[in-house]
């Protein structure tokens, strides 16, 4: 696998983020081809975290379902989805052949997760393939444990709205502990660096403070690839999704991001070493969407 690894695989925004942080990765296992791990990995999941652009180019973030098996990977080369975003997700007018896309598999039961950075190979009525550009993995710190399984939902209503928030969506924000957010690179970045970008991000419930249309997001200690953020420096544009897990509401936001590189806050727990501020620009708000349910069966992990 090691004729795999990317020699070269950040960009310019990536670089500044390690040098302001002044932290920098020991090693980058980032290959253009899924290990083998990786692609047994896929396979169990109940749910992919999936993003690509809108017509203007802002990152578009949603969550994908499907029964265990439903993501595969016939060759190291390729992910294959075996869905499609619902018929309301905006996401899925932009899912098309040569797009930019990342997929993030996370198991919230064993806290696993993988990242796949790739461009859409083809879409059908039953759904779509990434081919791999970048793969890699993540530790396992800060995501709650949960337990999903499927549940029957009543798809409700959907609101769109912009930078005015409905009551229940800042409802949901002040209550989270699990989000994810889609970054891009920006059109200046060429190569295996380019492209979008999906990560997890999670904390004690309502970690992530909202006022006036922006959330603010504590930034702990972790890879040191700083892909979110150094995408965040190359292009400010992004996009937040998540879920009520008992409810099934989903969250779909676009906004524009910034880093206070001083905001650190060791006191805290976990140590805050940074804060990203995410301006929402527009949104919606789609009740019953998400098909699966869970408890929480643990604190979050470290």
């Amino acid at each position: 696998m090691d004729n795999d690894r990317i020699a070269l695989p950040f960009h310019a925004g990536e670089l500044q983020a390690q040098r302001l942080a002044g932290a920098a990765p020991a090693a980058a296992p980032i290959r253009t081809r899924m290990p083998e791990q990786h692609r047994a990995f896929f396979p169990l999941l109940r749910f992919v975290c999936a993003a690509v652009p809108d017509a203007e180019g802002w990152p578009l973030a949603t969550l994908v379902e499907g029964p265990p098996g439903f993501a595969s990977s016939p060759d190291p080369a390729q992910l294959s989805i075996a869905a499609l975003p619902q018929s309301g997700d905006p996401v899925r007018a932009h899912l098309h052949a040569g797009a930019p896309a990342g997929l993030l598999g996370i198991d919230l039961g064993t806290r696993r997760r993988n990242r796949l950075n790739g461009v859409v190979g083809r879409v059908s009525d039953d759904g779509f393939s990434v081919d791999v550009v970048q793969s890699f993995g993540n530790c396992p710190r800060y995501i709650q444990v949960r337990s999903l399984a499927p549940v029957a939902r009543t798809p409700g209503a959907v609101t769109a709205f912009g930078t005015g928030l409905p009551a229940r969506a800042r409802e949901m924000l002040a209550a989270c502990g699990t989000l994810f957010v889609a970054s891009a690179s920006g059109a200046a970045v060429q190569g295996a660096a380019a492209g979008l970008d999906i990560s997890h991000r999670g904390g004690p419930p309502g970690f992530a403070g909202l006022e006036s249309g922006v959330l603010t997001v504590p930034d702990y200690n972790g890879n040191r690839y700083f892909n979110t953020l150094g995408n965040f420096i190359a292009e400010p544009r992004a996009a937040i999704v998540l879920a009520d897990f008992a409810s099934g509401d989903l969250l779909q936001l676009q906004g524009l991001a910034d880093i206070d590189w001083a905001a650190a806050d060791p006191d805290q727990m976990p140590p805050v070493e940074r804060v990203w501020r995410f301006r929402i620009v527009r949104g919606l708000l789609r009740e019953g969407a998400f098909g699966l349910a869970s408890g929480l069966a643990s604190e979050m992990a470290q």
